[in-house]
């Protein structure tokens, strides 16, 4: 079965990265970039050569986002960002070919233990099962 698995991120989270900390998200030394690249890298190299690893990103900063949304009129409605007051959204992903729900989960357990600064915030890493069944998703 695949699996999306997805770790979390906010606008304040790229910005401490950038070296500009905030009250929730204390500012990354070259060090802590480095060991956090490293980590991921091993991650993916053991996943790549255990065949479960279909697809890995990381996402861009949220002030980079778009939102499109239908209007009323029937003419799209955009919003760029930034998102400064949004709470969590996707800054990374994995898509995972796993035998189980359980060994996916022992993954997610290991991404979880990626190295951070002390006190940065503690995000869980979200595990969704990808439906293959062909359904509407548009509804």
């Amino acid at each position: 079965m695949k699996y999306l698995v997805m770790v979390q991120g906010t606008q304040a989270d790229y910005e401490a990265m950038r070296g500009k900390p905030s009250e929730h998200s204390p500012v990354w030394s070259e060090k802590d970039m480095q060991s956090m690249f490293a980590f991921m890298q091993a991650v993916n190299d053991d996943l790549a050569e255990s065949g479960e690893l279909v697809d890995a990103q990381g996402l861009v900063e949220p002030a980079r986002t778009r939102h499109v949304r239908a209007g009323k009129d029937g003419r799209p409605v955009i919003t760029d960002g930034p998102y400064s007051e949004t709470k969590e959204l996707l800054a990374g992903y994995w898509v995972l070919e796993c035998e189980s729900l359980e060994r996916v989960t022992e993954i997610a357990a290991r991404v979880a233990q990626c190295p951070v600064p002390e006190g940065s915030p503690d995000y869980p890493v979200v595990i969704r099962p990808i439906d293959n069944g062909g359904g509407d998703v548009c509804g």
